[in-house]
């Protein structure tokens, strides 16, 4: 999964009119880039909780958002936190700057703190570490359960493996809501498996709380049944079947890409992602970005509720900072 970084900032903000808190504008043109990010996340979720109220919405990174005006000193931003279930955050305590490494203290406790706004106001914190050395594993098990947070130790930045360690917290209880989970994994790349049937066939023989995974194996859609098959741990117990959607960045490998955008692109497409050739930037405020997204019958989470998932990991989150910086 994609590695962001994220930004330290501490630029004073002017003050808005209806708030004692700063904006969170940071931009250099003016706009409010984390608060069109927000309308957005917003926008998702009560599409999918109109249908169902137990749709599950978690965020990746870009946890400033969880302040109305993106500090660490900011009010909690409380149409945002109402609107989700969770947040989900990359290298709390190993891989922020490289995999296997503990992550920097004072980057940890600035992102605890935003973490802890979110906690605090009953949500799920869902933290993935990037390590491989089983010593480093289990400590990061431990710093997360002791800052009262789920955690899963990535041995692979690229999410293509399945740990085989124990699981952390292994149980037999039925999850039928989040915040009953006691562990999870991310599999976000099945590429390693010769068939879906295989990919289904191993995932469903884990005992995982939750999962993260693709819409896709290989191009082709994850049906209803074989959703269904993932939602019942090997051991018995039910859990939750989590799928990951990038709203940040379009993919040029994802169903909806038009070949005709690389020469003649559209007004929401942006520069592509250096790090990750064929990830491209979007202007996420574009109503037109925004209907391959949600809304339609061939949206990405129309696809998604369709396949029978409990819930949606929306990653790209902190987009706000490429356009905070970039315009």
């Amino acid at each position: 999964m994609k590695k962001i970084l994220l930004l330290l900032l501490f630029i004073p903000f002017f003050s808005c009119s209806d708030s004692d808190d700063s904006s969170g504008n940071n931009s250099t043109d003016g706009q409010n880039y984390k608060q069109l990010m927000r309308d957005f996340v917003v926008s998702i979720s009560q599409n999918a909780k109109a249908d169902n109220p137990g749709f599950i919405v978690i965020p990746q990174n870009g946890i400033e958002l969880v302040t109305q005006n993106g500090e660490e000193n900011g009010s909690p931003d409380s149409a945002y936190l109402n609107a989700i279930d969770g947040n989900g955050q990359e290298d709390l305590f190993y891989g922020y700057d490289t995999d296997d490494q503990a992550t920097p203290t004072e980057t940890n406790a600035y992102l605890r703190h935003f973490l802890d706004i979110s906690r605090q106001a009953g949500k799920t914190i869902l933290v993935t570490d990037y390590c491989s050395t089983p010593s480093k594993m289990t400590d990061s098990y431990n710093q997360n359960a002791s800052a009262g947070y789920i955690s899963y130790a990535a041995p692979e930045r690229a999410l293509n493996v399945i740990p085989t360690t124990d699981i952390h917290n292994e149980n037999t209880v039925d999850i039928t809501s989040l915040s009953l989970a006691k562990n999870f994994t991310f599999f976000a790349n099945p590429e390693g498996f010769s068939s879906k049937a295989e990919f289904v066939s191993t995932v469903a023989s884990t005992n995982y709380d939750a999962i993260i995974i693709d819409l896709f194996y290989d191009g082709e859609q994850l049906t209803a049944t074989d959703v269904n098959q993932l939602k019942y741990k090997a051991n018995g117990g039910k859990r939750l079947v989590i799928c990951y959607m990038s709203i940040g960045e379009a993919e040029d490998y994802r169903y909806y890409w038009d070949t005709g955008w690389t020469t003649s692109p559209p007004s929401w497409l942006a520069a592509e992602n250096p790090d990750w050739p064929g990830n491209f930037k979007v202007r996420y405020w574009d109503e037109n970005w925004q209907q391959y997204i949600f809304g339609s019958a061939d949206s990405y989470l129309s696809r998604i509720k369709s396949s029978g998932f409990d819930g949606v990991y929306l990653d790209i989150i902190d987009a706000f900072e490429y356009f905070e910086n970039n315009g």
